[in-house]
């Protein structure tokens, strides 16, 4: 996934000759607490935050270019950035929203930290049967009933109760990966786990092909 695909691409933006008054009001009505200021040509030339509305207000400024913080100072990400960069970032300077730019420099989408909640809900989403799958074409030679059965086998080590592969084919259909993640004790557990049924796979067929 990349950046584009995480941003709003129905963002607010805003000059810098708009009035403080005007602009403040149009980020309340469209629910809004920071927004790139733009030329003509869509590239960025600032940035404004519901603070920088407030505090404008208070000094008695009229528009937006004695406000706002300058370009300089304002993280960007390129749209075919990583996704998984685009958090990173977004966490790290404790940001509400970033601008995503082309390769023209104009912004074309803002990522809010509420869209990449929305994302990180989506994957949580995907049910566990599809990460197997995944897995299966990954690991060519290897059965779909050799699957089921080293995760049978690691998830009766795991918890202590013992379980089928056709019982465990049968749970992973229903169950989705925030589910998963949860009942094995967080995402490492998780990924640790199928690392494990993947190492027995691939000893058992290891094995056959030396008989």
């Amino acid at each position: 996934m990349k950046a584009k695909e995480m941003m709003d691409k129905d963002f607010v933006h805003v000059s810098k000759n708009d009035t403080i008054e005007a602009v403040s009001i149009k980020m309340e009505e469209s629910k809004r607490f920071t927004a790139p200021v733009l030329d003509d040509d869509m590239k960025l030339v600032g940035w404004i935050t519901s603070f920088n509305i407030t505090k404008g207000l208070r000094e008695g400024k009229k528009l937006i270019s004695e406000v706002m913080d300058p370009v300089e100072n304002i993280l960007v990400i390129k749209e075919n950035e990583a996704a998984k960069n685009t958090v990173i970032e977004i966490s790290k300077h404790k940001l509400i929203s970033v601008p995503i730019i082309n390769d023209e420099n104009q912004v074309i989408g803002v990522c809010r930290s509420v869209d990449v909640v929305d994302s990180m809900s989506s994957l949580y989403d995907i049910k566990v049967v599809k990460i197997y799958e995944a897995m299966q074409k990954e690991l060519r030679g290897v059965t779909w009933e050799e699957l089921m059965e080293a995760s049978a086998k690691i998830s009766t080590r795991t918890t202590g109760v013992k379980i089928t592969a056709e019982e465990y084919e049968k749970n992973i259909q229903n169950s989705t990966f925030g589910e998963a993640i949860w009942a094995t004790g967080g995402l490492e557990k998780f990924f640790a786990g199928l690392i494990s049924v993947g190492e027995i796979v691939i000893a058992r067929k290891v094995g056959r092909a030396r008989r």
